[in-house]
């Protein structure tokens, strides 16, 4: 007798809703969370100045001060790391958090 898993899987999680949305960015802190993948050393300085000429007052924390969240670690590393993210968020005042960028 053999044990079979579905190819779906079962969902551990209930669903959570998001968070409203910020009405503007002006005055705002906002910060960059990277995952190491997709040239975020090249876009997030871009997307960082662009944010800070058209909102007044925001405040931009780079990404070089959160821990890095590397696709490739082990779910426990992965894990860690997203509490020191979410802990340092907090701790910096976060109002939103870009958490990556794409092709």
């Amino acid at each position: 007798m053999y044990e079979v898993l579905s190819p779906r899987g079962e969902a551990t999680l209930g669903a959570v809703g998001a968070a409203p949305r910020l009405s503007d960015l002006s005055g705002k802190t906002v910060c960059e969370i990277w995952n190491g993948s997709f040239k975020g050393h090249i876009t997030f300085p871009i997307i960082r100045e662009l944010l800070r000429k058209r909102y007044p007052g925001i405040k931009v924390i780079p990404y070089d001060e959160f821990p890095v969240q590397h696709h490739h670690a082990s779910t426990g590393q992965l894990l860690e790391r997203l509490d020191a993210a979410v802990a340092l968020a907090i701790q910096k005042g976060c109002d939103a958090v870009i958490t990556g960028n794409g092709f």
